[in-house]
């Protein structure tokens, strides 16, 4: 299996955050095909039309990074029953000039976690839905919603201890890469019969 480029986008900006530490526990994983890492979001601009034709410099560096990876995951807090407003700024900056997405075509997975029972649900299908009007695959299953995650989910190093919780993002990963290989390998089938 090919290793796969991965931006992880994460929609908290807390140092502390758990889903950054879910990030970055998916980031050390060594025996998948996942070359990962966190693509920040905290410095970009608020997304603005008008700046399209000179677009900030952290437009376009974000969208360099994007578009030079494989594929994306999400992980992402819920907010008031929805995805951060920092995320969806986001999600929204790589989306445009319009017919010029970075997101097109993109592999993608989800993951929400949350100290509640429902683990970020809700935000975890505003994504979705982001996702699929952008024309990205998103993974199906496993889905990711990781209820009770708290701060004595990790160890000292911020990485998750080893339990159920650390089982589930394994499967996660490596489902992913999958994933990923999947729809890499049926787009590279479609270009070679199309050419004949």
């Amino acid at each position: 299996m090919p290793v796969h480029k991965i931006a992880i986008i994460v929609g908290s900006l807390r140092e502390g955050s758990i889903n950054r530490k879910i990030a970055r526990s998916i980031c050390a994983l060594k025996d998948d095909n996942l070359d990962c890492s966190i693509v920040e979001i905290g410095d970009l601009p608020l997304f603005n039309q008008d700046l399209e034709q000179n677009p900030p410099e952290q437009w376009v560096r974000f969208k360099e990074k994007i578009a030079a990876v494989d594929g994306i995951l999400f992980c992402t807090p819920e907010y008031n029953r929805g995805m951060p407003g920092v995320l969806k700024n986001a999600i929204d900056v790589g989306s445009r000039p319009y017919g010029r997405s970075v997101w097109d075509r993109k592999p993608a997975a989800i993951v929400s976690a949350s100290p509640g029972t429902i683990g970020g649900a809700l935000a975890n299908h505003q994504v979705r839905q982001s996702c699929v009007f952008l024309n990205m695959p998103v993974m199906q299953q496993p889905e990711a919603y990781l209820g009770h995650v708290n701060d004595e989910s990790f160890d000292e190093n911020g990485k998750l201890k080893e339990g159920p919780l650390l089982g589930l993002v394994e499967k996660l990963a490596h489902a992913f890469a999958e994933w990923v290989t999947t729809i890499h390998e049926a787009r590279a089938h479609l270009e070679r019969t199309a050419r004949g």
